[in-house]
């Protein structure tokens, strides 16, 4: 006897557009090598581009890259669905260029960014990933029981982060840390600021 099947109705399913935002503007003046830092190369390759390579391999919705100090377009040209934005306003601190994310994010109708900074070449594109798939309004990458980046933002936080300084999502990390969620990753989000650190990426 053929019984028919019904299928039962559940309601739209919330569709969450996350983008990637990686941060490169500062002057990097503590790193005394020949180039800017990160122009400087990893196993022939830019350092800018190792960073921009694992945000753009974890397959979210849209990215975007923060330049000021320096020129990084012929580091980037394999990079084609990255949006690069210039902020003018670089030398008043790193919330600037997350101010100039966020308008960005804004305007593409993104629900959350994860911002990550474009000298630490160890962030893994699982990391982004990881992160993208949280609900919480912050998440960020914890390495070993130490809080490092990226930082999944949700729009609902945006008008609470700073808008000039040398602090960015840090200051939600300790003045919010109810809104936050430690999301377990592997790699290493170490930065590098000066030719020794670049040299133990050699």
């Amino acid at each position: 006897m053929f019984r028919p099947k019904f299928l039962v109705y559940r309601g739209p399913t919330e569709i969450v557009k996350v983008a990637g935002a990686l941060l490169a503007a500062g002057s990097g003046s503590r790193f005394l090598g020949a180039t800017h830092k990160l122009l400087a190369e990893i196993d022939g390759e830019p350092v800018v581009a190792h960073a921009a390579r694992s945000m753009m391999n974890a397959h979210l919705d849209g990215y975007v890259l923060i330049t000021g100090a320096a020129n990084l377009g012929s580091a980037l040209q394999e990079f084609s669905g990255l949006a690069v934005i210039e902020n003018p306003d670089f030398r008043q601190g790193i919330a600037t260029s997350l101010s100039v994310a966020v308008e960005w994010g804004k305007t593409e109708g993104f629900d959350a960014l994860i911002v990550g900074l474009a000298d630490q070449p160890g962030v893994l594109a699982a990391s982004w990933r990881r992160l993208s798939d949280s609900s919480s309004p912050i998440a960020v990458a914890n390495y070993d029981g130490r809080s490092g980046n990226p930082v999944r933002l949700e729009r609902s936080v945006w008008p609470l982060l700073p808008r000039i300084g040398d602090e960015g999502a840090r200051v939600l990390l300790r003045t919010r840390p109810e809104l936050v969620e430690q999301v377990a990753c592997e790699g290493s989000s170490d930065d590098i600021d000066t030719v020794e650190d670049l040299s133990q990426w050699s």
